[in-house]
């Protein structure tokens, strides 16, 4: 269970080509405020692509449009 001062955050990563939502990590927003972008392995693909952050909690596996 997380602590009350706690400052690691819970997210997803979201496949940037298949919209598949496979990898759960977490992120010392602190540190890192910016969004993570990694390339991991797609097992749908089966290849390399890169996966985007999103909150956990999202209920549909979807990459929410960046504000400009």
């Amino acid at each position: 269970m997380a602590k009350k001062g706690d400052k690691r955050k819970l997210i997803g990563l979201i496949s940037e080509e298949s919209g598949e939502r496979i990898y759960y990590t977490h992120k010392n927003t602190q540190n890192t405020p910016e969004k993570l972008s990694l390339k991991k392995y797609s097992p749908k693909l089966r290849r390399h692509v890169v996966f985007t952050e999103t909150k956990k909690s999202l209920g549909r596996n979807e990459v929410k449009p960046r504000k400009k």
